[in-house]
């Protein structure tokens, strides 16, 4: 026995729509969450083929440069803890005169590195940004006269001393954001 209600407003068949399409959208976002290296070699085939676009168009320089200065953002948010340490050292310097660094003597208090951006997130909202820019490269309305080499010069400095200062914070607050060459411990049956 069906029951299925009709939407009775224009409306309400597109909010019925809209939500179905949504539904079967997050549907494919679950089931690619494991796949990390397949999920980062599709966005970085999507990136280049946006800027293999606008090497071919020789155009559209501003998308390219807004692109790059929001997957920079992102980084910078993915590379930074959830809970800032500069920030908590405010608050913690005066109750016991610490400066809110991260444990370094086995009776402290053990804090795991919490993103402030998750991978999953920082992934979804880079190909989102460059599925976007790549469609803004087929509209001559984006195609805005500049001289890139500018743009690619700011772009680095930007880049430089961004990095900098995050790599100076990571090493005054000793965080490393990554995995790689950190001690793994196995679990003993013992």
């Amino acid at each position: 026995m069906e029951t299925a209600e009709e939407p009775m407003t224009p409306f309400g068949t597109f909010t019925a729509q809209s939500n179905k399409l949504q539904r079967q959208y997050q549907a494919l976002l679950d089931q690619s969450t494991p796949y990390v290296t397949y999920r980062w070699v599709g966005t970085g085939v999507a990136l280049l083929l946006f800027f293999l676009r606008v090497f071919v168009a020789q155009g559209w320089y501003i998308v390219a440069y807004a692109l790059g200065i929001y997957l920079l953002n992102l980084f910078l948010a993915f590379l930074t803890p959830k809970f800032d340490p500069s920030s908590d050292a405010l608050d913690t310097e005066m109750e016991d005169g610490s400066v809110g660094t991260l444990p370094t003597k086995q009776d402290e208090e053990f804090r795991p590195f919490i993103r402030r951006l998750p991978e999953f997130k920082f992934w979804h909202s880079a190909t989102r940004a460059v599925a976007i820019s790549f469609l803004c490269s087929w509209f001559e309305i984006f195609n805005i006269p500049v001289f890139w080499p500018v743009l690619v010069m700011y772009w680095l400095m930007l880049f430089i001393l961004t990095m900098r200062k995050q790599i100076q914070h990571m090493i005054k607050y000793r965080y490393v954001p990554f995995t790689i060459g950190k001690a793994r411990y196995n679990k003993n049956s013992n």
